[in-house]
């Protein structure tokens, strides 16, 4: 694409070269909107599976400084160009100020442009911000000038989020009882927790990940894609794999980032052994404190049941999640938009949903 796309004197949409990653990081760390999934390291973790990441950055000219940006994963059908027809999808994001009219407009204007110019059938924009926040309905509002339609959420549409600002005397306090006690035990027990440090460490949390899947029923990715998203985001601070032993025997494992300031709960792994020690108590717990220590303000826990009810397939998931005193949240979810209606409805049958 042309590196400057704009009528709009003000604001001007540029692409953002990898030389720029530590810039584009800056700014979605600090934006308010930022999140994890517009990181500069996402992007280049999607790349090694199968996406090809476009980051667009939105400059004010007057200041010479950045207003906006989206980091957006395009994907197509096998050995189909991106020229010829992609999917383009913005996983929490935008991050801009949705407050500000004239710099949505601007940006919406140039992105649509850029994105019918490079080969997008269509474009889906995953919002990271709660349904009745303070700007949910300003969101809302900006989206109907852009004729963008809802449809199935890609990431958890719900989740439990923890506000880890007080002190942790209040925050084991605002925990149910069992799940203080249990963050003991495990500590009195002999639990001990420790920072993954090698890729042995990560494989044998891998095969750890395999029988928490088979267990209980859900999808992984490979061994290579979390040697990668290690090696990506452990390097610079911004996650860790935490693994909880006993007596040198590997019981449990989670894999959380830091960043924007919310801490984010990505993967979990147990063992079928030694439950009664348990070991995912102090795990979180841990995980917590590093996430408070890190200048995090939340915790995500990262997807829940879209309801309530006990015959749900994750509901024991709920209720570990719901024990710890967070609160729950659901996501405005996904939005569309179709640039090329009859291409579109030809490749839904390739493209990933």
């Amino acid at each position: 694409m042309s590196s400057q796309l704009s009528d709009t004197p003000q604001y001007v949409l540029r692409s953002v070269p990898g030389e720029q990653h530590e810039l584009w990081d800056r700014f979605v760390n600090e934006h308010p909107q930022g999140h994890f999934l517009q990181s500069w390291g996402w992007g280049e973790l999607k790349a090694a599976s199968g996406w090809h990441p476009l980051r667009l950055a939105l400059w004010d000219t007057a200041s010479n400084t950045i207003v906006a940006t989206a980091q957006i994963l395009r994907r197509t059908a096998p050995h189909v160009s991106l020229r010829l027809g992609h999917l383009a999808y913005i996983p929490k994001g935008p991050v801009l100020d949705w407050c500000n009219e004239t710099l949505c407009n601007a940006f919406f204007l140039q992105l649509h442009r850029c994105l019918r110019i490079t080969g997008a059938i269509a474009l889906r924009i995953e919002l990271g911000q709660e349904t009745g926040g303070n700007e949910s309905a300003e969101i809302l509002k900006r989206l109907v000038p852009q004729k963008m339609h809802s449809i199935q959420a890609v990431q958890p549409l719900r989740t439990i989020i923890l506000d880890i600002t007080p002190d942790e005397t209040l925050l084991l306090a605002q925990m149910k009882e069992k799940w203080r006690y249990n963050v003991r035990l495990a500590a009195r027990k002999g639990v001990t927790i420790r920072v993954a440090e090698t890729i042995e460490d990560v494989q044998t949390w891998y095969t750890l990940l395999e029988t928490t899947a088979e267990r209980d029923e859900f999808g992984i990715h490979t061994l290579a894609y979390y040697i990668q998203a290690w090696r990506t985001f452990a390097t610079k601070n911004e996650a860790r794999l935490l693994l909880a032993e006993y007596n040198g025997q590997l019981l449990a494992g989670i894999f959380v980032s830091v960043f924007a300031r919310q801490a984010i709960y990505l993967y979990g792994a147990s063992s079928n052994e030694q439950r009664q020690l348990m070991p995912n108590y102090l795990l979180q717990w841990e995980a917590i404190r590093w996430a408070k220590s890190c200048g995090a303000h939340s915790y995500d826990f990262w997807g829940i049941p879209e309801t309530d009810a006990e015959d749900e397939a994750m509901a024991g998931v709920y209720r570990f999640k719901r024990g710890w005193g967070g609160r729950v949240v659901q996501f405005l979810g996904c939005y569309e938009y179709i640039y090329r209606p009859l291409t579109m409805r030809i490749a839904e049958k390739f493209l990933p949903s």
